[in-house]
């Protein structure tokens, strides 16, 4: 199964297995793109992937969290784009771009901007964002949010990508209406249900105008929202109570997916959990040394920013394991039952993601009829070349992915590599693989 091709519209994939979105700092400091972030990419299409999500480009010119990430908000990001995407298309493999808005989930900046606070509703948030706190848009700033998805969807067209994908997950702007937790307005954009999907709705709507009704479309959606993973501090405390601490639950996500349907939209990318990092998007341990790198960074924009740094730092390190870690664990193919019930219900094709590396389990899933395309990263990161040993017959890699989420805690503040000591026979052998990951043309 893993080696049939499968289509959806008019591109098809010559085999199943798919490069998630995965974040890293290979674009220059104003965010075009050169050689390095295209060889980052290329490497995963020589290693034989069918396709690749790529990491999350933004489409608001004004957040340019974190920095030397792809954006794609302006006009001058799509000649490079189109260049570097065609040399990782020469190799056979699909390249789908991946549209989001971190909203107040903006991870870094230079300096603090007060738009990196814009979320649906006011609150606070320990662990996700640096700002203080985060404020309510308002309706002029939601509609222009609409119009910056409809404008980066018409460069990605222009960049020769196979599609585009929205991402209504990993706790980022269109999440943070979705859900109930942090949607508390009273407007026509939150409330109920259908209120809550009004911006995705008019997201979907736009992007679809705006690409025409041929071109691949998909959404990557939270099964569950998992609200009260991680071990986090938020306020307001919400009624009822199950808003606060779960978030949108299977029933309603599903509504969402028989929406999209009808919308117009052509695949679903299935996890679930609201943040990211979160144990449901990211399954494995909660990496602390490298939770204590990345909250340094960002210590200096704001006094939430320099408490939480300081906290980490005085708790010891056994200590935050423990509180911390509660609720991460790895678990195998961790939303492949929440991508079946998908495909069941809403009838589109379905992409599962979340713990997968071994064969069997990949074949089992696509034998089943639980999805029709697996994606995965850290597996990717640890071994390009995973598809090829599958190719050979082989059921996993000889040096696996451990999933400790290190990699996945350093996007934003290190070049991208796997970052896990058990792996390497030293240091200097560990810091080779994650230059040779980041290395430009010669």
């Amino acid at each position: 199964m893993i080696f049939e091709p499968y289509s959806i519209k008019q591109v098809t994939f010559p085999n199943r297995i798919l490069r998630s979105s995965v974040g890293g700092r290979t674009a220059g400091y104003d965010g075009v793109v050169g050689s390095t972030w295209k060889n980052f990419e290329k490497r995963f299409a020589d290693g034989g992937v069918g396709g690749i999500i790529s990491t999350t480009f933004n489409v608001n010119r004004f957040r340019k969290s974190p920095l030397e990430y792809p954006p794609i908000s302006e006009d001058i990001y799509v000649a490079p784009l189109r260049k570097a995407i065609a040399e990782i298309k020469s190799t056979g493999c699909r390249y789908i771009i991946q549209l989001g808005d971190p909203g107040y989930a903006a991870q870094v900046s230079l300096f603090p901007e007060p738009q990196d606070s814009h979320s649906s509703s006011d609150g606070f948030d320990l662990i996700y964002g640096y700002t203080d706190r985060r404020t309510a848009m308002s309706e002029e700033d939601i509609w222009q949010a609409v119009r910056d998805f409809g404008d980066a969807a018409e460069r990605v067209q222009a960049t020769g990508a196979d599609g585009v994908e929205v991402t209504a997950s990993k706790g980022y702007l269109i999440h943070q209406f979705l859900n109930p937790g942090f949607n508390r307005r009273r407007d026509a954009w939150g409330g109920s249900v259908e209120r809550r999907f009004r911006f995705l709705d008019e997201v979907v709507r736009e992007v679809r105008g705006r690409v025409g009704p041929d071109y691949l479309f998909g959404i990557r959606l939270a099964a569950e929202d998992y609200n009260w993973l991680p071990i986090n501090l938020r306020l307001p405390f919400v009624f009822p109570p199950r808003h606060y601490f779960q978030g949108n639950r299977l029933k309603e996500t599903l509504a969402y997916g028989r929406r999209l349907k009808v919308l117009g939209v052509d695949y679903l990318n299935i996890d679930s959990g609201f943040g990211f990092i979160h144990p449901r998007v990211t399954p494995g341990p909660f990496p602390v040394e490298e939770a204590r790198i990345f909250y340094d960074t960002a210590r200096h924009l704001g006094r939430k920013a320099s408490w939480r740094a300081a906290l980490l730092h005085a708790l010891p390190i056994p200590v935050s394991r423990s509180l911390l870690g509660v609720g991460w664990k790895y678990q195998e193919a961790i939303n492949l039952d929440y991508a079946a019930v998908f495909r069941q219900e809403v009838g589109l094709p379905v992409i599962a993601n979340g713990g997968f590396q071994r064969r069997e389990t990949i074949e089992g899933a696509l034998r089943d009829g639980k999805c029709d395309l697996v994606a995965m990263a850290r597996a990717l990161i640890a071994n390009p070349d995973l598809v090829r040993t599958f190719e050979a017959g082989g059921n996993e890699p000889e040096v696996p992915c451990t999933f400790c989420n290190r990699c996945a805690a350093r996007t934003a503040s290190s070049p991208l590599g796997c970052y896990e000591p058990a792996r390497f026979p030293s240091s200097a052998a560990m810091q080779e693989q994650i230059l040779a990951w980041n290395r430009g043309d010669d």
